[in-house]
């Protein structure tokens, strides 16, 4: 439940509660002074019977008829008192209880307004909009200490990305540029073909992971980059990517570049695991607000309780499957960050006969004319390799 709707029913709880005690004390207190008055009167008419002489023989017991009389109507007029007291003091307290709610939600969502403005903030934060601030106004209370170290914990967190993004910058240049030096030293003082046959393999094995390296630390740098909040918006089509002409659009609005390695490294990942089988099937689907593209393949059996291990960096479920010493287990971590950075999301399903079926979903958008309205369409795209 929302804390304005329980700070609301709290102070209508209180209302209802200190209405209640006034009108118990009020009925107690009114009943006494009514029982009072109604044992003065009827002493009083006794009193008045017995001083005021009757004229003639006094009929027999008609003094105790008039003192049972009275006595009815005094008890009449005494439930009557009550009665309306009752009725009417209830009815107070429930108007009373219902304005303490209205007031505790009135009050509630005044009080409470500094913290939807902290909310709202936080949840507009990403790592390219750091460096708004909540600046909360007002008296220095409780919510604006609260909005000051929220300030300062995002003043360190833009520092901190900052650094993190020049960090980036800098090892991209310092280690590819000398694992480029080494491999072109290896290429061309080791191409001469009057090297040693002996040390042919070592040549061969040197440039094997010189290349495992840089693909190694572009994988590294593309996956720092796809973590971050994606700056370029363009329109894009998944189906353009996958170069498959034959499927439907699947248009969307993204940083083209990071959107195009999503789906290469779908591609290359169902290629580099695929089995003697050989079968990659591609399939786009389109609905009112969503796109999709599937890469599904054959390949060694996945139990299902080991697929979230797939999308860990450096995760691999068997190392000596076809085509692992080529890859640096970072392909579907990679293609996560991308979704992510995209609000889409991806999901992962082992095929019975061995093989992945990963589906990527992502927001749709208008492409080169393609409307946007409702209705869905979907095909696929077999290939073997």
């Amino acid at each position: 439940m929302p804390i304005r709707r329980r700070l609301a029913l709290t102070y209508g709880s209180v209302f209802f509660l200190a209405a209640g005690i006034l009108v118990a004390i009020n009925y107690v207190v009114v009943d006494q002074i009514v029982n009072q008055q109604v044992l003065a009167e009827g002493a009083m008419i006794h009193q008045v019977g017995e001083v005021v002489p009757q004229p003639g023989p006094p009929p027999g017991g008609s003094r105790a008829l008039l003192a049972s009389s009275v006595n009815d109507q005094i008890g009449r007029y005494r439930e009557l008192v009550m009665s309306w007291l009752l009725r009417w003091s209830l009815l107070a307290t429930a108007i009373v209880g219902l304005a303490g709610v209205a007031t505790g939600w009135l009050i509630a969502r005044r009080a409470l307004r500094p913290l939807q403005t902290v909310t709202e903030t936080a949840r507009k934060l990403s790592e390219e909009t750091l460096h708004r601030r909540i600046s909360l106004g007002g008296p220095h209370d409780e919510v604006r200490e609260l909005a000051d170290t929220f300030d300062s914990m995002l003043e360190r967190l833009d520092r901190a990305f900052d650094g993190q993004r020049r960090f980036v910058a800098n090892v991209s240049h310092e280690l590819r540029t000398p694992l480029a030096i080494n491999r072109a030293l290896l290429q061309v003082s080791l191409a001469d073909d009057a090297l040693p046959r002996p040390l042919r393999p070592v040549r061969d094995e040197l440039l094997a992971a010189n290349g495992r390296q840089e693909r190694l630390i572009e994988g590294l740098l593309l996956l720092a980059q796809s973590e971050r909040e994606v700056t370029v918006r363009e329109p894009v089509d998944l189906r353009d990517l996958a170069d498959r002409p034959d499927l439907p659009p699947a248009p969307t609005v993204g940083d083209p570049v990071l959107l195009e390695r999503m789906v290469a490294n779908l591609l290359d990942n169902a290629a580099k695991y695929n089995d003697e089988r050989g079968l990659i099937e591609v399939r786009t689907a389109t609905s009112a607000d969503q796109v999709a593209i599937t890469v599904e393949n054959t390949g060694p059996v996945v139990p299902a309780g080991q697929v979230a291990l797939l999308f860990e960096p450096f995760s691999r479920l068997e190392r000596d499957r076809v085509g692992s010493a080529s890859g640096a287990g970072l392909g579907l971590s990679i293609v996560r960050a991308i979704v992510r950075a995209h609000g889409g999301t991806v999901a992962t399903v082992p095929r019975e006969d061995g093989g992945l079926a990963v589906t990527v979903r992502l927001s749709r958008a208008a492409l080169h004319g393609v409307s946007v309205g409702g209705g869905c369409g979907e095909a696929r795209s077999a290939r073997s390799w």
